[in-house]
This record gives structure tokens, C-alpha cells and sequence, in this order.
């Protein structure tokens, strides 16, 4: 749906990164996501942005999750957002574990 409105690009992936990247990263701690799953979000994500001319077909796909600054288009990659999440999880348990036990 972000993609429908007629924003400039680097409006468009700010938003999928604060509308839709939060979505999925409340899930993490609930769902029990396969790596190959989340993989294949990212892999959805980018085909929705060939679809609206957001990213040429031919370019490298590792540019998107670039910062802008080092010359991407500054997208968060779910995986790495997956993998931060689940080990923040558990280290908030394990520190409120270790805390109770004392």
C-alpha cells in the first residue's frame, strides 16, 4: 500500500521503514519465523520496488540496504532486523532471569 502513493523514493522507503519494518519486527518475538521466510520478504520487497520503477531489475541488489549517505537507498534488511530483535530477546530474559534468581 505504501508504494501506491505517488511519494519521491526516498519517501517511499522511509516509510516502508517505519510503517511496515515495525509490523514484522513486533511478530519476532511471537511468531516463530523461519530464516527462509523472512528471506523471502526481503526478496518480496524488492520485486514490489522493480514493479513502481523504485529500483532498476539489473542493479545490485545489496545497494538498497545501503545507507544513503554511502550511496543506497538506505532500506532496512528484515533478516538483520530479525536476528537483532530475537537477540534482544534474549538477553532482556536472561537478565531479568539472572535478576530474580539473585
Amino acid at each position: 500500500m505504501i508504494m501506491k502513493f505517488e511519494l519521491h523514493a526516498k519517501n517511499n522507503l522511509t516509510a516502508i521503514g517505519a510503517l511496515a519494518v515495525p509490523v514484522l519486527r513486533y511478530s519476532f518475538g511471537v511468531i516463530n519465523w523461519r530464516v527462509e521466510a523472512i528471506r523471502k520478504i526481503d526478496r518480496k520487497t524488492r520485486q514490489v520496488l522493480k514493479v513502481y520503477k523504485m529500483h532498476h531489475p539489473k542493479a545490485d541488489t545489496d545497494r538498497i540496504y545501503v545507507k544513503r549517505k554511502g550511496g543506497g537507498r538506505s532500506l532496512l534488511q528484515t533478516e538483520v532486523k530479525y536476528k537483532a530483535e530475537i537477540i534482544n530477546i534474549a538477553e532482556c530474559l536472561n537478565t531479568k532471569y539472572t535478576e530474580h534468581n539473585l
